[in-house]
Parts: C-alpha cells; structure tokens; sequence
C-alpha cells in the first residue's frame, strides 16, 4: 500500500471505529452520527437531471451503486456489484488538490456459480484519482468506470471493474425511466426525521463479459442503478439495514428496505414499481419481512440468507433466497451482498443488500 492509500485508509478509519462492531450510537459505519454541519435533506426539493447525477457538495455521504443479474451461455447465474462512495470530512465544495474534503471508497463483487469475489480501493479527492461528472456521465476510481456517451444520461453505461481474480465489462441500455422513491426522491429512513434524497434507473437491460479465475464467459441479464445521497441516513439507535431490488417476471419492479432499530419495531418502506414505470411508495404497514434461514459467515458474522417477503396489496408473497450465502464483503465497513433468487406467488431475481451485522 503506497502513502497516498495509507492516509486514506486512515482517514476512513478516523471517520468511524465502529466498523467492526457497530455501535447503538453510531449506526452503522457512523451512519447515525450528528451532522449539524452539513446540508440537510428536506421534503419538497425536486430531483434535477442531469445534476443529480454528478457529486453534491456539502452533504457528507453519496453513493453510485450498480448490481446486476446475469446469465452465462450455459445459463448459470451470475451476480455483479459496483458501487463508488464519496464521503466528506467536512462540508465545502470539491477543491483541487489535497484541500479537498472528499475521500472516495470503491467496491466491486462477482457472485459466480462458484463463489463470491470481491475487492476495494480507496482514493482522495482532488488529485483526479476518483470524481464524478453529471454531462457525459462518468463516475471513476482508478481504473474503474461507470460511464454514458454524451447525450446519454444514465440510459446506455459502460460499468467496468477487476479484482485481483475477477473482472467484468458490460454495457448497459434502458428505454424504462428513472425511479424516485419515498415522496418524489425523498425517502425516510426513521420516525426521528433522518432521510436520504433516492432515486433508481431499475429497467438496465445487460450484456458483456465476466472473467473469473482465469476463464472469459458472455453474459446477459438485467441491472438496477441506485442514487442516493445525505448527511446522516440513520438515527442513533439504527443499527443497519436490510435492502431488497427485485425484477419480478412480470416486468414490474420491488424495492423494500428496513432499518433496524436496537428497540422496537424495524423502519420499513418501499417502492412497487409497474412495469410502465409507474412508483407507489409502500409503507411498513404494507410490508413484512421475515428471516427464515441464517447463514455463519467465513468471517464470522451471522446474517439471514434467505428471507419471506410479503406485500399484500401487490400479491406478493415469495421467498428470497441467496445465489450464494458466502458473499461477505469483508471491505472497510463489512456487510453481506448478492444475487437472489424468488419464488412462491412471483417468481424473478434481484439483490439483497444486509449491512451491520
């Protein structure tokens, strides 16, 4: 690990100290941390497109996060993840050079037939090591991208990442349009006011190329896009979430998530997305979740790898079950993420997302 590395692995460290057992105060990764400083996210401020596609100065997290569902020729499934994060150190604009108050995280994941992989690395901001720009679209970190040709937007990517025994190169194209969740983009993550700005493409259809442990395999699929952005996504006493994005046979789409809280009832909310595109949020009452099968990770960590997940209204009452329970990101701030697959009332596939546990 060169200097450069070294500072920003410190700084993430300075950041939170809770990554290895999260804190009732904290939340995950310091997620429930005051934020008085930075901009806050209020009710009634519309998405702008293309400007909410780049970075947001002065709100203290955002991400750019990518998971996709992929077949290969011999039709096994595949499952691949990438996701940028811009954290601040504190509020202000991008500067050039190291002033800036970014710092930058990059992950990648491929769920094989096989097994899970995964990889991270972290960048400064303002040296040109990581950024995003909103017209032609890019996002970068390394040698990492994700981007558009101008004029495109956020309808045809090119998403690209390698590990040390994985890469992937797939291009994605939508003709569906962008998703706000929550009321028009904002999403509410507590009873307490803590919420992030939220929008999704969920409509990428995929092909490319994945490589895994020397051998090359075509792909085809479909992707989901989250954009979200805040300053502090998580009340004190959450203590991390679970997140589902599934693509239903029938062309709609489902988002459900729950933060859960160190006492009483877990947050809950959603989105049912029809196959036109058309949102209607969901609130906890029209959701339930319930573990059934829990899986001991390599690392140590207890999560529920497979999950029953019922929405009434919307004749949804499937089983969620992982492509591989092994798919432990043991990055910085480790969580659980992978391909799943439904069945029971629906049938489909999609990703589960299980962080602080």
């Amino acid at each position: 690990m060169n200097a450069k590395r070294l500072l920003v692995l410190m700084l993430f460290v300075l950041l939170a100290a809770c990554e290895e057992k999260p804190s009732v105060t904290a939340g995950f990764a310091g997620l429930g941390q005051a934020s008085d400083a930075f901009a806050t996210v209020s009710r009634g401020r519309p998405l702008v497109f293309p400007q909410d596609h780049a970075a947001h100065d002065g709100y203290r997290i955002e991400w750019w996060y990518v998971t996709a569902n992929l077949t290969d020729e011999q039709g096994r499934e595949w499952g691949a993840q990438w996701t940028l994060f811009r954290t601040a150190l504190r509020p202000g604009e991008e500067q050039v050079g190291w002033n800036s108050p970014n710092v930058w995280m990059g992950h990648a994941g491929l769920t094989s037939p096989w097994g899970h992989q995964h990889t991270e690395t972290l960048a400064r901001g303002g040296i040109g090591q990581a950024g995003v720009q909103a017209e032609p679209f890019r996002a970068w970190i390394d040698n990492w991208s994700l981007h558009s040709s101008a004029g495109a937007g956020l309808q045809n990517l090119h998403m690209q990442a390698s590990g040390k025994q994985f890469s992937y190169a797939l291009q994605l194209s939508s003709k569906g349009p962008l998703v706000a969740h929550g009321d028009q983009g904002y999403s509410e993550k507590s009873g307490q006011g803590q919420a992030s700005y939220y929008f999704s493409q969920p409509f990428f259809q995929v092909t490319g190329e994945v490589q895994s442990a020397g051998q090359r395999f075509n792909v085809t699929g479909n992707a989901w896009l989250d954009r979200e952005w805040s300053s502090q996504p998580l009340a004190a006493d959450q203590q991390g979430w679970d997140w589902f994005s599934l693509h239903l046979q029938n062309g709609a789409k489902l988002m459900l998530f729950q933060v859960r809280q160190a006492q009483g009832d877990h947050y809950r909310a959603g989105t049912w997305i029809s196959a036109e595109g058309v949102p209607t949020p969901l609130d906890a009452t029209q959701i339930k979740l319930t573990p059934v099968t829990w899986t001991v990770q390599q690392h140590g960590r207890k999560v529920p790898t497979a999950w029953r997940v019922e929405v009434p209204e919307h004749a949804v009452d499937v089983q969620v079950t992982a492509l591989q329970p092994q798919a432990w990101m043991a990055t910085l701030f480790p969580y659980w993420e992978g391909p799943v697959s439904l069945s029971g009332s629906l049938v489909g596939r999609g990703f589960l997302e299980m962080t602080g546990y």
